[in-house]
């Protein structure tokens, strides 16, 4: 993970990192334990790199804030939410391909 592009939030941090972003935010919810999580990963990394500066990324650890998974509703991992304004515009689930999540950060 590119911990310096990408920022782990967690039950406590999630409302003031991801919802009083002044900017778009991607946030991937994930554990370590799970294989098209670890897969999606360096997809994840690249798209933070191309897109620096316009978008903040981040990733919940689902295991380590169950109450933040409940609240979006997240049933099965790596799900993707993008949000603007503090409101889901957008949301994939699996490890898709790079092109559909850039089709998904408009």
């Amino acid at each position: 993970m590119s911990s310096d592009l990408i920022r782990e939030v967690d039950d406590t941090t999630f409302d003031s990192v991801v919802i009083s972003s002044g900017v778009p935010v991607l946030v991937d919810f994930w554990a370590p334990w799970c294989g098209p999580c670890r897969a999606l990963a360096p997809t994840v990394d690249r798209i933070a790199e191309e897109r620096q500066g316009q978008i903040l990324f981040c990733k919940v650890n689902v295991d380590e804030s169950p109450e933040t998974a409940a609240r979006f509703g997240i049933k099965g991992i790596p799900t993707l939410l993008y949000f603007k304004g503090g409101q889901v515009v957008n949301q994939v689930t699996g490890n898709v391909p790079k092109g559909q999540l850039d089709a998904m950060l408009v």
